[in-house]
């Protein structure tokens, strides 16, 4: 189980430009996550794709990351397919990313090294 420091916090209410992340320290957070999180186009979201055997198991994943967005207050936009789920965190209260995006991308690690 590889449940990281990040993954262990929670999410904290946004407080606007206060809470909007700079390059470097997206940059950074984005290093702790799995290398498979990357910016969105616009650089202002983080994006995962998830695979899955059949349309069962993804519902049941996106049905467990709405579980915890609803934990965490903090809900990402999810794609689905048949057999895929991409997630999209961004922080529409700040305009673009926070450190409450790359927790819950954090949780989302942890919970598929299970």
């Amino acid at each position: 189980m590889n449940i990281t420091p990040l993954a262990q916090r929670h999410c904290l209410t946004p407080r606007g430009a206060l809470d909007h992340l700079g390059a470097e320290r997206i940059g950074e957070l984005l290093g702790q996550l799995h290398p498979d999180w990357r910016l969105g186009p616009h650089g202002d979201a983080i994006v995962r794709e998830f695979r899955f055997r059949n349309f069962r198991e993804t519902m049941l994943f996106a049905n467990v990351i709405a579980w915890m967005a609803e934990q965490e207050n903090h809900h990402p936009e999810l794609r689905l397919r048949y057999n895929a789920c991409a997630v999209h965190y961004r922080t529409h209260d700040v305009g673009g990313l926070s450190e409450n995006d790359f927790i819950c991308a954090a949780k989302i690690d942890a919970l598929v090294t299970l």
